[in-house]
């Protein structure tokens, strides 16, 4: 339907002028005026006219229209209803993670060495690390692109320290609920790198704000996943990708464990490749891989190494 005829068209339903049907359709002026610049109403609009004017034969092209329309919505939907799982595996896994590395009481403060455990600082440096991996220096490199790749594995890390701040405050169960809404997006295809940097750069802020007593820490927690989950819509990052290198990132982070990183003597470049660039390389090439696998051709990479 093209924007004149629905102008035309609001008047014989009762409406006074366009922006009064759009009132109670629930659509912003902004909306409006986007429909007046293309001439072109979207599908759902065309749709509920059709419904108000009571019509019994809605025109197949609408409904085609509205089906492909809704088709990448209904994809995600489906897609959401595995999140929760996801999540509370996730949640398990880093907890067990920090249980093993830090001990049992981690929650309290001080791993079972008595150092200090400081999750927003953690984040604040991981934070830099991402930007870092961006041509933000005015000064060098300014014409480079951006490491995606990188970036991701950033993101999957302040996920590893943000996960075990929440843990820190509150219970796996609580946990998946209070992330578990947060998780549903579409990844943006076409990457703002300033506006990512942006983004990325409140998840400091807020580190920073908890740690200086400015904000409150469960208020914090509300906000650090709303802004994580802007970071990874705005990175291209989408939650099931997010989910599989947390998990490629977490087996790394026990084998690291297992071979000697408190200790100094891991190894962490692996015949000229950071580990986590052969980890994602693993992951690139096979759909689907349990933790076990994943540990397997991580020994098998490293022993190469040696």
């Amino acid at each position: 339907m093209l924007y004149k005829d629905l102008k035309e068209t609001v008047k014989t339903l009762g409406f006074l002028t366009i922006e009064d049907f759009a009132k109670y359709i629930g659509v912003t002026s902004n909306d409006v005026l986007e429909w007046e610049a293309k001439d072109e109403i979207p599908y759902t609009v065309s749709l509920i006219v059709h419904l108000l004017k009571g019509d019994k034969v809605v025109p197949n092209n609408v409904l085609d229209s509205l089906v492909e329309e809704c088709l990448p919505l209904a994809t995600l939907l489906e897609e959401a209803s595995s999140f929760p799982s996801k999540l509370e595996e996730m949640f398990l896994l880093q907890k067990e993670l920090n249980d093993s590395t830090n001990g049992n009481n981690w929650e309290l403060g001080a791993n079972k060495f008595g150092k200090e455990i400081n999750w927003l600082r953690c984040i604040h440096m991981e934070v830099a690390e991402l930007i870092d991996s961006t041509p933000w220096k005015h000064w060098k490199n300014i014409n480079a692109d951006p490491d995606m790749s990188n970036i991701h594995v950033e993101l999957v890390d302040i996920w590893h320290f943000l996960m075990s701040y929440i843990l820190q405050e509150t219970n796996v169960p609580r946990a998946v609920s209070l992330v578990n809404t947060h998780c549903i997006y579409e990844a943006n295809e076409n990457i703002d790198v300033k506006l990512m940097v942006k983004e990325a750069e409140k998840l400091s802020y807020i580190a920073l704000a908890i740690e200086t007593g400015n904000m409150p820490s469960f208020s914090g927690i509300e906000r650090f996943i709303d802004q994580f989950f802007r970071c990874c819509k705005i990175s291209g990052l989408s939650f099931n990708w997010l989910q599989k290198l947390y998990i490629g990132k977490n087996c790394l982070n026990k084998f690291r464990q297992d071979h000697g990183y408190k200790e100094g003597t891991y190894i962490k470049e692996w015949n000229g490749k950071e580990d986590n660039v052969v980890m994602v390389s693993i992951l690139e090439n096979i759909e689907s891989i349990s933790f076990s696998e994943l540990y397997d051709e991580l020994q098998k990479a490293y022993s190469l190494n040696q």
